[in-house]
This record gives C-alpha cells, sequence and structure tokens, in this order.
C-alpha cells in the first residue's frame, strides 16, 4: 500500500486487511482512537514499532515513557508538530 492509498484508507470505518501492526497503530491515531492505536502499537516489532509506540505516547503527552520508546527505536525524540511526526512515519511504512 502507498502513501496515497493509505491516506484514502482513513474514509474507511475500519482499517484495510493487510496492514502491518504499525501502520494500524497510526491508521487508528488518525481516526482518533489512541486506545486502538496502542493496542496494535504494542504488537509491531522492530524499530519502526518503536517509533511508533514513542509517537503515540507523545500524543497522549507521556514525554518520559515516548522518551524510553525513542531509545528503543535508537531514534532522537522528535521535535516537530504531531502532524509532522505522523506524516514521517506514514511516508516510512507505507515505502
Amino acid at each position: 500500500m502507498d502513501l496515497s492509498q493509505f491516506r484514502n484508507s482513513l474514509t474507511a470505518t475500519t482499517p484495510p486487511s493487510g496492514l502491518t501492526h504499525a501502520l494500524q497503530a497510526l491508521w487508528w491515531d488518525a481516526k482518533g482512537d489512541w486506545n486502538k492505536a496502542h493496542d496494535a502499537a504494542q504488537k509491531a516489532n522492530g524499530p519502526l514499532g518503536c517509533a511508533i509506540h514513542a509517537y503515540l505516547h507523545r500524543v497522549e503527552g507521556d514525554l518520559s515513557n515516548a522518551r524510553y520508546w525513542y531509545n528503543s527505536a535508537n531514534r532522537p525524540p522528535a521535535a516537530d508538530g504531531l502532524k509532522d511526526e505522523w506524516e514521517r512515519l506514514a511516508v516510512e511504512l507505507t515505502r
């Protein structure tokens, strides 16, 4: 799925089948459901999964927990806006 298709899927009520857990997390976040996004992020593995998890804790306002996950992702904490970080992660996941 490319970025355009992913964005278009946000008009649906459920995520498309076949999305990775990391993409599901971004999908649910874009729909405003932090809990479902976090549940999906907890199932995502690897550095990208950790980066998504960090982003979600930043959304939540739990910066201490976000820093833990950024460290686990081997990335510096994001310093830009949440929309910018979401976009970066979505681009990275849909390449």
